[in-house]
């Protein structure tokens, strides 16, 4: 595609990403450390937790005692940034969790458990932190967990329905955390990942009450009609696996903000596009629905822009989804591209960014995966001359097949940072 284009598309990205990365959202949050003998307990899990974990460490060693500083940070496999000084930080399984997350739960949870009434525990969250925290219930085997995992990333399941079910089967999520730190004070800061910012569900909510229930889980599991191991329907019917629900004890004198969210980092692109003398058309931070419907309902707008020659930029964040009929490769945000560029067929004057702000959309959980796509007035000529059919790929959902055949992946690597899907149109982008 056009360099001038493209160049433009990623700085708005970038934009949106700086604005949340943790180096600039976390420090004018971070709480007092407690007075002595307390200890200041760090709890960190999701993609920016190993970015989360240095900053606060360099906050907190230059204020406190080592000595009364411990804690524990999980991230996802290549978003480890270089060796903390006095909080370990280990990477794990994402999306679908694995043996290295289990093992760095179950340190996190003593950690909790060892907290008193001097400590303070301080949780940083950011999405990903329910693969990389996995302390399955009683009678749930690994393998179990991951089998649920990959059910619901293929059924479409919206991440509060999927949420609502890892809840209800994990020793940490759902406000189990926040059981396993009482009496010690708790306080969370988050980025979130998810529409709405619901802290109840950024992270599977382990430091909040849940109100959803064995039985909404269970209705999920029969929404979608999921194949799931016996055990997971035993562990769903077992009334011990029931969550702490939001006026339990064990929250009332907790605190919980969020620090960076994906209205934030929009409002940061919706600027530097203003500043290009773009015509900013926000659509929000929460959208939801299934990716190539969405791609269908923005293509309509961008063209109904195009025909009445405005110069303008389309920005959206949100989750959405995929259900998986093919056996192709992609994330939800190489697949909405892929359904844009079908959609604008050939449009003159109109190009496209769509990719996760942690760097990495779907793929087979390695940190050089594709955070996304562009695309252009040229895309399907040029797939056309390259023998790629767009129909076909996306029917086999294999939008990163698609894509790396044309050239127009977008590989920024780890961005240290979460706060959902970025896609931005350009209407009229210049040449």
């Amino acid at each position: 595609m056009d360099s001038s284009a493209r160049e433009m598309l990623e700085s708005l990205f970038y934009a949106a990403v700086g604005v949340a990365h943790p180096l600039r959202a976390l420090p004018p949050c971070l709480p007092d450390p407690p007075p002595a003998p307390g200890r200041l307990v760090v709890l960190a899990a999701g993609k920016a937790a190993g970015s989360m974990i240095e900053v606060a460490e360099q906050h907190y060693l230059s204020r406190m005692p080592a000595q009364r500083l411990v804690g524990l940070a999980v991230t996802r496999y290549g978003y480890k940034r270089r060796p903390t000084r006095h909080i370990a930080v280990i990477e794990a399984g994402h999306p679908v969790p694995d043996a290295a997350g289990i093992s760095a739960t179950e340190r996190v949870l003593a950690l909790a458990d060892a907290a008193d009434g001097n400590d303070l525990v301080l949780v940083l969250l950011s999405g990903g932190a329910s693969a990389n925290w996995i302390a399955p219930v009683a009678g749930l085997a690994l393998a179990e967990k991951q089998a649920v995992t990959r059910a619901l990333l293929r059924s479409g399941a919206a991440i509060g329905e999927m949420n609502a079910v890892r809840k209800h089967l994990s020793r940490i999520k759902g406000g189990r955390l926040a059981q396993r730190v009482y009496p010690a004070r708790l306080a969370t800061l988050a980025i979130s990942d998810v529409p709405g910012d619901n802290p109840a569900v950024i992270g599977s909510g382990p430091t909040v009450g849940d109100p959803t229930t064995l039985a909404d889980a269970r209705a999920i599991i029969a929404r979608y009609r999921l194949d799931m191991p016996a055990a997971v329907a035993q562990a769903l019917a077992d009334p011990d696996n029931e969550t702490p629900k939001p006026d339990a004890e064990v929250f009332a004198g907790s605190s919980y903000r969020i620090v960076a969210r994906p209205d934030d980092a929009l409002r940061a692109a919706a600027e530097r596009a203003g500043a290009a003398g773009y015509e900013c058309i926000m659509l929000g931070g929460d959208l939801q629905g299934e990716a190539r419907e969405v791609a269908a309902e923005q293509a309509r707008l961008a063209l109904s822009l195009s025909a009445t020659r405005r110069r303008a930029i389309i920005l959206s964040g949100g989750e959405l989804t995929v259900t998986l009929r093919g056996r192709g490769r992609g994330g939800p945000n190489q697949e909405y591209a892929l359904a844009l560029a079908i959609h604008l067929n050939g449009a003159a004057g109109i190009a496209a960014l769509a990719a996760d702000t942690d760097g990495i959309d779907g793929g087979g959980g390695r940190p050089d995966d594709p955070a996304g796509a562009f695309i252009d007035a040229t895309t399907l000529s040029r797939a056309r001359t390259a023998g790629l059919d767009p129909a076909a790929f996306l029917a086999d959902n294999d939008s990163t097949g698609f894509f790396s055949g044309i050239g127009d992946l977008f590989r920024p690597g780890p961005t240290l940072t979460n706060v959902t899907d970025f896609r931005v149109i350009a209407v009229d982008a210049p040449a």
